[in-house]
């Protein structure tokens, strides 16, 4: 049982207490290829433990699909009996303070959400994609941005097969998100919403999410690394090869730049055309460390995503290593990248536009330099861990504080609310 169970038990629980130090258990379903999520969630638990939390990261793998029965992965998706059984167990053992939920699709489920509520202990969940607005998470439909679910029934999604181009798994999470807005999960089990910018939580707000539990939080990136200037060339390309990511937009770009060669970096279904493509370099997939060398060599990065990005950590990435970038002009990529300022915004979906911005980069290397240092500038200034882990602490304390207050205010009658300091 955690600290605050145990006031809570006691009736000490007025204090609105929490500890200096806490107990967190991170929950998180990884994805079949290693993504952007994946390294969120791996630098949070470093932060938290640098710095003297006690962190438990209670992990499942989207490989483990391969070993269940299709039936019982759907009602999985939905409510995880197991996950019932494994946050009960480890509530026992490790009694955390508050759970951290990152993804929870498919195999951890918002079960996660029901036990903790009633074991008591809070629940902040931080929305890295669009999942519980759109079944194919990404807001993005054939290519094209597509906000035709958000806020409805997602019967749309399931005509026209939003998610893996699946009748039967986009019913599946179509229906995850139907019985648990029936239920009330989002409203009644989660403390806290990270949400990654002002989009997002506009998005999420007229999605139906509370407004009043959202915090903005941005994700940060490490760099004890110093910039150089000189000796920069070339543009590169990190990420998923998907649609999504605009993989085939670049390859179409780079047809109409015959004299230019961008190196890509990943894995992941679109592979096959990165390694045919004209004017695209595969470059396989790097380890962080050898990433880090390509950004800190290269004059500039493209981002040329089609589907709708939170956030878009490579631009972060690229930022820390004084590197601009030219992303695409909508979700979290309009919001991170000040178009001519640190870096170059084009329309979604436009190869020419571009292409263009490519053959300019390319064209004015001391423009670019001098986005690269306002880059740098801006990483510095807003996504380091010292500023995240800040905001971070704030977020769990007031979930603590609100769970509490709430534990209180059963047993006053709502006497305490005066007392109660949460969000």
């Amino acid at each position: 049982m955690s600290k605050l169970a145990c006031l809570q038990q006691l009736g000490c629980a007025d204090a609105c207490y929490y500890p200096a130090l806490m107990k967190i258990l991170v929950a998180h379903n990884r994805y079949h290829y290693r993504g952007g999520e994946d390294t969120v969630v791996d630098a949070e638990v470093s932060l938290l433990r640098e710095r003297g939390h006690e962190v438990m990261l209670y992990s499942r793998d989207n490989n483990e699909l391969n070993n269940i029965k299709p039936a019982a992965a759907a009602l999985a998706a939905i409510w995880s009996r197991q996950t019932e059984k494994d946050i009960a167990q480890l509530s026992s053992s490790f009694a955390p303070d508050l759970i951290h939920a990152h993804n929870t699709f498919p195999l951890i489920s918002p079960s996660l959400y029901g036990i903790a509520g009633h074991l008591g202990i809070p629940v902040v969940q931080t929305l890295h994609n669009f999942r519980l607005l759109c079944p194919q998470a990404m807001l993005l439909r054939q290519g094209r941005a597509c906000e035709d679910c958000v806020g409805h029934f997602p019967w749309r999604a399931v005509v026209h097969r939003c998610y893996r181009h699946s009748y039967l798994q986009t019913s599946v999470t179509s229906a995850m998100l139907v019985v648990h807005r029936w239920r009330g999960t989002w409203r009644k089990d989660v403390s806290r919403y990270i949400v990654l910018n002002q989009l997002c939580r506009d998005k999420f707000t007229r999605g139906g999410l509370p407004a009043e539990r959202m915090r903005i939080k941005p994700n940060f990136v490490e760099s004890s690394r110093v910039p150089q200037w000189d000796k920069r060339k070339g543009g590169i390309f990190i990420g998923r090869l998907s649609t999504e990511k605009g993989v085939e937009i670049l390859a179409r770009a780079m047809t109409r730049l015959p004299q230019y060669r961008i190196d890509v970096y990943g894995k992941g279904p679109l592979q096959a055309l990165v390694e045919q493509a004209p004017g695209l370099r595969y470059g396989g997939f790097q380890s962080p460390s050898q990433l880090i060398e390509r950004l800190h060599d290269a004059a500039f990065v493209i981002a040329p995503s089609t589907g709708v990005e939170s956030f878009g950590l490579v631009a972060i990435e690229s930022f820390a290593c004084g590197t601009p970038v030219i992303g695409t002009r909508h979700g979290g990529l309009a919001e991170l990248v000040d178009h001519g300022k640190t870096g170059l915004l084009v329309t979604p979906g436009d190869a020419t536009e571009l292409a263009n911005a490519i053959s300019w980069a390319h064209a004015n290397p001391a423009a670019m330099l001098v986005m690269g240092k306002a880059a740098r500038d801006e990483y510095l200034a807003r996504y380091t861990p010292e500023h995240n882990y800040d905001i971070l602490l704030g977020i769990y304390r007031e979930a603590i504080n609100d769970a509490g207050c709430a534990k209180s205010m059963e047993r006053t009658g709502g006497r305490h609310a005066e007392n109660c300091t949460g969000g």
